[in-house]
């Protein structure tokens, strides 16, 4: 419990973090993605490829990452209002094509030399020494994590569109005969998450330092344990999403102490399992107990 680990614990969650911003609108919706660390991965890939091996302007080249993670959303979105297909079944589908793509456009190989603007949000400051509290580095990334789950919550909160979400999440057919459209807002609420996603593949670039397509290959298990931990309900219409960060934070604290203590890993993906099977029983027999 010292204050450059707990410091540690937020950069090793600000990806995951923003991942279950995502994810938490979307299960808020009744739905679930699967695909969000693997989309992650894809723009990952294509902001650094098209930074260093095409010699795009950075900024550029993070604009085209999230363009694509939105339309790999945006299509999420649109094969779940069009076709009403099932999201786990959907997102499933999407997980592996955006895996395929990645691997098959990154040749299976990480991207180095990344320019500055592709990792200043890795950069950290100090603070600390001025109340004698000694020094703590935090990163611009987790300031930029923190900032966007308080943009998301006043919008939940404050706003029209926050509130037709919990609404088509309670009961979709009452929230239609109420004049909200539904399928509007279920296609911009993945194309939101997908926005997200890709700033979670810019957080992840600029931690890493380069271009991996094999990231995200648990953070979709890591997102969801966040979300539901932080006591959204996975049947929709409930939660927080400053509870999101708690669980994020629970999560990454879980990690870090398992590290600490010398657990492998796959132990640590075995318990967070766990986890996410205790938080989803818990929800169930609170929603039985509230009938």
């Amino acid at each position: 419990m010292t204050a450059g680990n707990l410091s540690l614990v937020m950069q090793q969650v600000m990806v995951v973090g923003v991942l279950a911003i995502g994810q938490t609108l979307i299960i808020l919706t009744a739905g679930i993605d699967l695909s969000c660390g693997m989309v992650m991965a894809a723009g990952g890939v294509i902001m650094t490829k098209f930074a260093v091996n095409y010699g795009l302007d950075p900024y550029v080249a993070i604009l085209c990452g999230l363009i694509v993670t939105t339309f790999f959303g945006l299509t999420n979105g649109w094969l779940v209002t069009r076709f009403k297909l099932p999201p786990f079944i959907v997102t499933l589908g999407t997980m592996n094509i955006a895996f395929a793509v990645t691997q098959i456009y990154s040749k299976a190989q990480v991207i180095p030399n990344l320019p500055d603007e592709l990792t200043f949000l890795g950069n950290t400051f100090t603070i600390g020494n001025s109340l004698g509290l000694g020094s703590t580095e935090i990163s611009l990334g987790t300031l930029f994590m923190l900032l966007l789950y308080v943009l998301v919550w006043r919008i939940l909160r404050d706003t029209a569109p926050g509130r037709h979400l919990y609404a088509v999440g309670n009961a979709p057919e009452a929230a239609r005969l109420t004049g909200i459209r539904v399928d509007r807002v279920l296609i911009a609420v993945y194309a939101l998450a997908g926005l997200l996603y890709g700033i979670a593949a810019l957080l992840s670039v600029a931690r890493t330092g380069v271009g991996d397509p094999n990231a995200g290959q648990t953070e979709n298990l890591d997102s969801i344990t966040a979300v539901v931990l932080g006591g959204t309900s996975l049947f929709g219409g409930r939660g927080l999403i400053l509870g999101t960060l708690v669980g994020a934070v629970i999560v990454g604290i879980f990690r870090n102490g398992l590290t600490l203590m010398g657990v492998a890993s796959v132990y640590q993906t075995l318990i967070t399992g766990v986890l996410v099977i205790l938080s989803v029983a818990v929800d169930q027999m609170t929603r039985k107990g509230a009938r």
